[in-house]
């Protein structure tokens, strides 16, 4: 009795691990196509995820969904407990995290309803928990290539492989929110050659760096903000529209993408804090070890 007990909870733990994690922004709120799929709760150190997570198999593979702003839309760009949420995947076994986001285009040649795959950020957000860290451990991780350049290959090639015009590079400048730019604001963000604008995932890259967990982008275009003179009032209805326009694309894209996925990593994301942990371990304290278990676990044993 012993023995089928803990084969059925070992299978059961198994069952809760995931090592591909989908972030689905604005007008993704679900995943089509998820096999065996069940809803749970991951209890973190840093609070509540912004909605329950859906584990199931997507073309073969254990993936992790989770809705960003909750399912609904309930929740502000700035409001958003990012730390839960990348903890969370982390606790799940998640190796690889896709981000899906609505983007606006702050060049001519990048159109609503076209997708860009960012391998740049520049952040503008103001008031973002953005480290894991602190308490007791000081960690500095080299960030100055954001994503995985691998996993955005990935992606890249899967909007191909799907007839989605994509565009392989650009900086994607994260604003704070909730309000969109001003013309002012907008028309100097053209001028420093920024290629697209939202306000949440240079929160996600930091956080899913420190964490050891590749991140990509799948940055899909709504709109122009508010610098095109046959754009000039960028409205909510308008990016929904879009959105719902896009929502097609991005399950197909994300389900190739998924496919496509080689079994291992040959990047270096999963051994980021190796050469990034500053502070002697044996000087922190016991509390800020259990808190960050998952990350910095395999460097203290």
């Amino acid at each position: 009795m012993a023995t089928r007990k803990a084969k059925k909870s070992k299978s059961a733990k198994s069952a809760a691990k995931a090592t591909i994690g989908i972030i689905g922004g604005s007008g993704l709120y679900a995943m089509g196509g998820l096999t065996n799929a069940r809803e749970i709760r991951v209890k973190t150190p840093f609070g509540e995820t912004s909605d329950g997570i859906v584990l199931g198999t997507l073309e073969g593979k254990r993936v992790a969904f989770l809705a960003r702003h909750g399912r609904g839309h309930r929740i502000l760009p700035g409001e958003i407990n990012y730390r839960a949420n990348v903890y969370a995947m982390k606790l799940l076994g998640v190796e690889r995290i896709i981000s899906v986001s609505a983007v606006g285009s702050l060049k001519e040649d990048l159109r609503p309803g076209e997708f860009l795959v960012p391998d740049q950020f520049f952040d503008r957000t103001k008031s973002r928990k953005s480290t894991f860290f602190g308490e007791g451990i000081v960690v500095h991780v080299a960030f100055a290539h954001p994503t995985c350049g691998q996993l955005s290959g990935v992606l890249a090639d899967a909007c191909m492989h799907e007839a989605v015009l994509v565009h392989r590079r650009g900086t994607y400048i994260c604003i704070e929110g909730p309000q969109f730019s001003t013309l002012a604001e907008a028309e100097a963000h053209r001028q420093l050659h920024f290629d697209v604008i939202g306000m949440t995932n240079v929160t996600e890259a930091r956080l899913a760096r420190e964490a050891e967990i590749c991140y990509a982008t799948i940055a899909m275009i709504t709109d122009y903000d508010c610098w095109h003179p046959e754009h000039e009032s960028v409205t909510a209805s308008q990016i929904i529209a879009t959105l719902n326009q896009n929502a097609e694309n991005a399950q197909r894209v994300l389900r190739t993408a998924v496919r496509e996925l080689p079994a291992g990593r040959s990047c270096k994301c999963g051994s980021v804090l190796q050469h990034a942990l500053v502070t002697d371990l044996k000087l922190v304290p016991k509390a800020t070890k259990k808190r960050l278990a998952a990350i910095i676990g395999k460097y203290i044993s």
